[in-house]
Formats: C-alpha cells, sequence, structure tokens
C-alpha cells in the first residue's frame, strides 16, 4: 500500500534512531550498569543476538497484514471490539511510556536549570503541535536535530578517548553468566520498541524487509555500546553505576586544549531535542491509532489532557523513587508489554492465514462437486 507523501525507509531509519536511540543512548544505561557492572556490553551484545531471530516475527506479521493500518487489519481479523480493545491498550501504555520519558527528562532539567512545571508545560505544548501535523513533517524535523545530536556524539567519544582506559573492561564474565543475563532485559526493552514501526507502516513507501529491520538493531546496539563502554572506560565500572546519568556526565570530561572545558551544555540539546522526537512519535502513534490525525481539535481536547494528567503524579514521585520504577519495572514491563503484543500478533496472522486457506479450499471443493 502506498500513499502520497508516505516516507521512505530511510526516514524510518533516522526515526528510529532518535525515537529508540534515546532510550538505550541515556535511559537503560544506569540500570545496565547496576545489574551487569562491567560486563554490561555484553548484556547488550547478547540481547542485541536474541532480538535478531525476533525481527523475523516483525517481517511476518508486516507480510500477513499486507501494510494496512494495524487498527484496520486486527477488525477485519478479530472483529471491532476485541480490536478496539487492543488499541486502547495500546495507546494506554504508549502515553505512559512517553510521559516517563518525558518527566525523567524533565526532572534532569529540573536539578540542574529550570522549573519543572513550567517545561512541562511548554514541552506538551511543543509536542502536540507537532503532532498535531503530520508524520512527514515529524520526519523532516527528525533529519535536522538528529545531524546535531550525531556530529555531537561522535564529538564527544572522540574527544574523550584521551581519558579512557579500555583496560577496565576487563577480566570478562567477572561475576558469571547471571549477572548479563539480567541485564539483558534493559537494551532488550529499547530494541523490542521495533514493533511501534507496524503501527505506521501504511504510510511507508515500500514494506521493510529483514535486512531493514537488522540494519537498525545494528545501529541501536551501536548507539548502546557507545555510551556504555564509554562510561566503564571513563569512570571505571563501579563509579559508572553510581551515576544517575553516565552518558550526561562524559560531557563533564569534555576539554579541547588548556582552556575549552565545561561544553557539557551541549548534552542539553542532544536530550531535549531526542525527547522532543520520542515523545511526539509516541504521541503520533496514538493519535492515528485512535483515528486523530488530521484533526487538530480533537488532538488538543482528546490527547493532550491525559498525556499533561499522567505526568504530573510522575513528577511528583521522589526522584530517586521515579528511577527506581522505571529502572526495575517500566522498562522490564516495556519488554514483556511489546513481545506479548508481538506474539499476539503472529496468533491472529497465523490464525487468519489458516482459516481463509481453509475457505479457499471449501469453496474449490464446492466447485469441483458442482461440476
Amino acid at each position: 500500500m502506498k500513499s502520497v507523501g508516505s516516507i521512505s525507509i530511510l526516514h524510518v531509519i533516522f526515526l528510529s534512531m532518535t525515537v529508540i536511540g534515546l532510550k538505550n543512548h541515556v535511559t537503560i544505561i544506569p540500570p545496565l550498569l547496576d545489574a551487569a557492572k562491567r560486563d554490561g556490553w555484553l548484556s547488550v551484545l547478547f540481547a542485541g543476538g536474541v532480538i535478531f531471530f525476533w525481527l523475523f516475527l516483525l517481517v511476518y506479521i508486516q507480510k500477513k497484514s499486507k501494510q494496512e493500518p494495524i487498527r484496520d487489519w486486527l477488525s477485519e481479523k478479530i472483529g471491532k471490539v476485541a480490536s478496539t480493545t487492543i488499541i486502547y491498550i495500546v495507546a494506554i501504555f504508549l502515553l505512559i511510556i512517553a510521559a516517563f520519558t518525558m518527566v525523567e527528562t524533565l526532572q534532569w532539567v529540573n536539578s540542574t536549570f529550570l522549573p519543572v512545571l513550567i517545561l512541562l508545560f511548554v514541552y506538551t505544548i511543543l509536542c502536540i503541535l507537532l503532532v498535531t501535523t503530520s508524520l512527514q513533517t515529524i520526519v523532516i524535523v527528525n533529519v535536522f536535530v538528529l545531524f546535531g545530536v550525531v556530529i555531537l556524539g561522535f564529538f564527544v567519544a572522540f574527544t574523550n578517548i584521551q581519558v579512557k582506559d579500555y583496560s577496565l573492561l576487563r577480566p570478562f564474565f567477572e561475576h558469571g553468566f547471571q549477572p548479563i543475563i539480567h541485564g539483558m532485559i534493559f537494551p532488550a526493552s529499547g530494541f523490542i520498541e521495533l514493533l511501534l514501526l507496524l503501527f505506521l507502516q501504511h504510510q511507508f513507501k515500500e514494506r521493510l524487509r529483514w535486512y531493514h529491520f537488522t540494519i537498525i538493531l545494528a545501529i541501536l546496539i551501536g548507539l548502546t555500546l557507545g555510551p556504555l563502554i564509554g562510561a566503564i572506560t571513563e569512570f571505571g565500572p563501579s563509579e559508572a553505576s553510581k551515576q544517575r546519568y553516565p552518558a550526561y556526565e562524559e560531557w563533564g570530561l569534555v576539554t579541547i586544549g588548556r582552556y575549552i572545558e565545561h561544553l557539557d551544555f551541549f548534552s542539553i540539546y542532544q536530550w531535549l531535542t531526542g525527547t522532543f522526537i520520542r515523545v511526539s512519535f509516541l504521541l503520533y502513534i496514538v493519535a492515528d491509532l485512535l483515528k486523530m490525525t488530521g484533526d487538530p481539535k480533537r488532538i488538543w481536547q482528546m490527547l493532550a489532557p491525559p498525556f499533561f494528567i499522567i505526568c504530573l503524579p510522575l513528577i511528583m514521585l521522589n526522584e530517586s523513587l521515579f528511577l527506581k520504577v522505571k529502572g526495575h519495572y517500566i522498562l522490564s514491563a516495556t519488554f514483556i508489554f511489546f513481545f506479548a503484543l508481538s506474539i499476539f500478533f503472529i496468533v491472529v496472522a497465523y490464525l487468519s492465514d489458516n482459516s481463509s486457506k481453509k475457505g479457499k479450499t471449501e469453496k474449490q471443493d464446492m466447485k469441483s462437486g458442482e461440476s
């Protein structure tokens, strides 16, 4: 299914880099270091290997749904009531993870810069404004901001080579396999968000192939390993695991010559723009699932208030409690939810495919009997 103004596979890759990359580049690093310590990078590689095989489930779902809107495909296969229930469950969960992304960013900004409630109000307005446009607009904005994010990412990585000690990555398997296996859930909770792409598959110029998903997964693995290995080699596994956001702390080490330092303000741009795109993208999916796209008035009335209301109690949580809830529950719940959802889609696709084949066989038998 193709439509005028649909987005290319390259734009899908860029969106994935920002939307999922922000989570894997920043959010999962603290709990991953806490769980697996210096072997956290092995958790990332193992999780990537497991998720690679899961990608073929996404390819199968996309093939069987014929790149139709998921909401319409589900309605056709399991009925309107059941599909509506699933769609609303997905929409609510996406609102929750979007709220956690927003609040996590604003709590970090609040501890360093501005009052959090004012930022929440302003940032919600900006995100909703972007949602009321179109996916093409989100893609265009993402291309512009992603360019700066990538340049700054390479800048901090190469500048800090002077303070990195790669011997801190050894010994491998320091505490055996159990911490590594335990830590796999955190990068996997980001990788598995590739399922989100299926909700907008009807706006892609062509169907995503297995190698497209593999390219995105490889990029996400790189985006996770970069700050993770950087934190271990710059601070050591023990110190890095105590830091709230090692990816931000790495900017504090950046120096150019004798007189240029304290360049950590660049991380503000990286984080705020990443959150802007991620939250807007998640809210856009919700709007699309609930058939609000193209109707700014409905989006402002039906989407903005619940999102803001979900964010408010999260902001009021104690910061340490919020980080605990995010690290111990939300990341794990995200993996479980999206994995279960993918299995549900597989079952629907498989059963509907078998029933359609059975129907065709019965028709052919009837025709042959009549002749």
